[in-house]
């Protein structure tokens, strides 16, 4: 099953790596990686287990931002 949710990756000149945001998980959900692509894979990986873990929860799962849609962070 795919899912279609939000990843920003972004340099950060402080921590020196690629931080990403998982906006639709709320504010405080980051990774972050040495290079882009170790960035993204580290996306992923918190992405599936987010999903996994809310569905073993019995939680819902945060409605998926899509282009053209605002997103907004409660």
């Amino acid at each position: 099953m795919k899912y279609h949710y939000t990843i920003i990756i972004q340099w950060s000149d402080e921590d020196k790596c690629y931080i990403v945001s998982l906006p639709e998980w709320g504010e405080f959900c980051h990774t972050h990686g040495d290079t882009y692509e170790e960035a993204l894979e580290n996306a992923q990986e918190v992405l599936e287990l987010l999903v996994e873990s809310s569905l073993e929860d019995g939680k819902p799962l945060p409605e998926p931002q899509t282009f053209g849609k605002l997103l907004q962070i409660a």
